[in-house]
């Protein structure tokens, strides 16, 4: 019990930074706020780019808050710098802006750096855990992140102070987020690849398969015909289709179920048996939305109708989703 007590007093204590410090923003107005919305139009409008700059816990930071910003459709990128004052400078342009991450302040390889930064003090944003220090003084827009105690047992290594700062990193990303009103298609741009691209790109049409390897019959045809298609062409569904019009399917299942009835067999019309209203998704619908039909209802559907303007193009189905890495599940 002392163990697990020692870990939610960190969670509970860095929880309660995270709310100091938005409480310090909010009181100190919305000055370096307004500072920074302009800042970041002034980027977009000039194509310029953000960098970040710390060593240390803060470099690490600085790397995953460039990645977040970049993610968003603003070019970022990291600045060691050590290696800044070894070549990597070249990177950094008048137009662009800097940010640099600090809890002391008086950090001496960003200290060494500062004379040679070619951008305006304007364009330099510092989260800094002092509140007055050489390099919060060198920045035009100051944040504070300040912490009053570490979460590590000796008050040293930094854990609270680390949450703080990626926090206020990730709150000037989502700013930058609602100044551009960037939409999920927007946001799956720059992110192709994994799920979360599939998820946001990916189309009904991309993985479904067409009606020219797909079963279909028209409805006066009969159950044996559909079990010969369906046996040919294995996708787990039939389309009962007549003069280019889509009315119905038939699934596996139905036909289980046709054969546990009297007055039915194999020479059964399908127009008896067939579903005359299934769920169905059209080809332009994100292929995350057919899995959402599939997995949404109290039984899953294996198989879903591709239709458009009454036309059956093709079936997608659930294992090709799943196939994918589509999933319900966060």
């Amino acid at each position: 019990m002392a163990h697990t007590q020692t870990m939610a007093d960190v969670l509970r204590l860095e929880a309660k930074a995270l709310e100091r410090t938005a409480s310090l923003l909010e009181n100190a107005g919305s000055k370096e706020v307004d500072k920074l919305v302009g800042l970041l139009q002034e980027l977009q409008a000039t194509e310029s780019a953000l960098f970040f700059c710390g060593v240390g816990k803060s470099g690490i930071i600085a790397q995953k808050c460039a990645s977040t910003f970049t993610s968003l459709g603003l070019p970022s990128f990291y600045l060691h710098p050590t290696e800044a004052l070894h070549g990597d400078l070249g990177r950094l342009r008048k137009s662009d802006a800097i940010v640099f991450l600090s809890k002391s302040g008086t950090t001496e390889e960003i200290l060494k750096l500062l004379p040679f930064i070619v951008t305006k003090k304007e364009n330099r944003i510092g989260l800094i855990g002092a509140t007055t220090s050489p390099i919060g003084a060198e920045c035009g827009i100051f944040f504070d992140c300040s912490v009053e105690k570490e979460a590590c047992i000796n008050n040293q290594a930094p854990t609270t102070s680390s949450t703080v700062a990626i926090a206020m990193g990730d709150a000037m990303a989502v700013l930058l987020e609602a100044l551009v009103g960037l939409s999920k298609e927007g946001f799956a741009v720059n992110h192709p690849g994994g799920i979360l691209g599939k998820s946001l790109r990916m189309k009904v049409k991309d993985l479904m398969i067409k009606e020219s390897v797909c079963p279909v019959v028209r409805p006066s045809q009969t159950l044996q015909e559909v079990i010969l298609l369906m046996t040919k062409f294995p996708v787990g569904g039939c389309a009962i289709v007549e003069n280019g019009k889509f009315l119905g399917i038939l699934v596996e299942g139905d036909i289980r179920r046709t054969f546990t009835k009297e007055n039915f067999g194999l020479k059964t019309a399908v127009v008896e048996i067939m579903n005359a209203k299934p769920i169905s998704i059209g080809p332009e619908h994100l292929a995350f939305e057919a899995l959402e039909l599939m997995e949404g209802k109290s039984r899953s559907l294996q198989v879903l109708p591709v239709v458009e303007n009454s036309r059956f193009l093709g079936f997608i189905r659930l294992h090709d989703l799943l196939k994918e890495g589509f999933s319900l599940k966060p």
